[in-house]
């Protein structure tokens, strides 16, 4: 990725953080966290990562910013000026701190069977 590119993801990232801490007050999406943003080569698409901390309620929550991605991009096309043309958004969940939880669960279990067999 270019260093324009990635200039643009992260003015993007932290512009959509500070929208969802600010213009959206809906407490029913929880907590909320932008991860991160990757924006196509030609700025037209940008996915936007997201971290939510309820589990059971993960895919609604997706579904519900999906459903407000129009007044998300309307507000980061106020925030950014300089890019003519605002990306359309594409919401995606960001499961990787549950793949880090999984594989620290299967280091404390080889741990744990390493320090059975050691006694």
């Amino acid at each position: 990725m270019s260093v324009r590119l990635e200039k643009i993801s992260a003015l993007i990232k932290d512009e959509i953080s500070l929208i969802f801490l600010h213009k959206i007050q809906d407490p029913s999406l929880g907590l909320v966290t932008i991860t991160g943003v990757k924006v196509s080569p030609d700025l037209k698409n940008a996915k936007v990562y997201l971290s939510i901390y309820e589990r059971e309620s993960r895919q609604e929550i997706l579904e519900k910013v999906n459903d407000i991605k129009g007044l998300i991009r309307n507000q980061l096309a106020q925030r950014v000026k300089y890019i003519r043309r605002i990306p359309e958004l594409t919401f995606y969940i960001d499961d990787t701190l549950d793949y880090v939880e999984k594989i620290e669960n299967l280091f404390k279990v080889i741990h744990k069977n390493d320090n059975q067999r050691g006694k």
